[in-house]
């Protein structure tokens, strides 16, 4: 903790702005995740909220170890996998969602056409 009382006060403030943000946009995602009414809303919320609340913290993370005086690259690492995997596995899991025909809540637009890759029968 004595390290981080160290480090001058514009990187504190930017340091805990970026861990303020992080968090909201996390918190934000898994609030989402609890509450939203079917998969594919629910899928939404984490993949982009959640995935910008971890790329506020590593940030925060690569401005504090900067400012010390020892740059790495493992927290650039850690945020390009993250901002590459994230939207190819909610991809997947909604072409997945879509294939196996899960169920939509009411309000949720289906706009696949008969003729498409997943064909599907519309219930009136």
């Amino acid at each position: 903790m004595e390290t981080l009382n160290a480090l001058p006060v514009w990187s504190q403030w930017l340091i805990g702005f970026f861990i303020l943000l992080g968090s909201v946009f996390a918190f934000i995602g898994s609030l989402g995740l609890a509450l939203l009414p079917d998969f594919f809303t629910r899928l939404h919320a984490p993949t982009k909220n959640t995935t910008l609340g971890i790329g506020g913290i590593v940030i925060a993370s690569i401005i504090a170890t900067s400012v010390q005086g020892s740059v790495t690259l493992s927290e650039l690492l850690i945020a390009i996998f993250l901002f590459l995997t994230a939207p190819i596995s909610a991809h997947i899991m909604a072409k997945a969602a879509l294939h196996t025909e899960l169920k939509m809540f009411s309000r949720t637009r289906d706009y696949r056409q008969k003729g498409d890759a997943y064909e599907h029968e519309k219930a009136d």
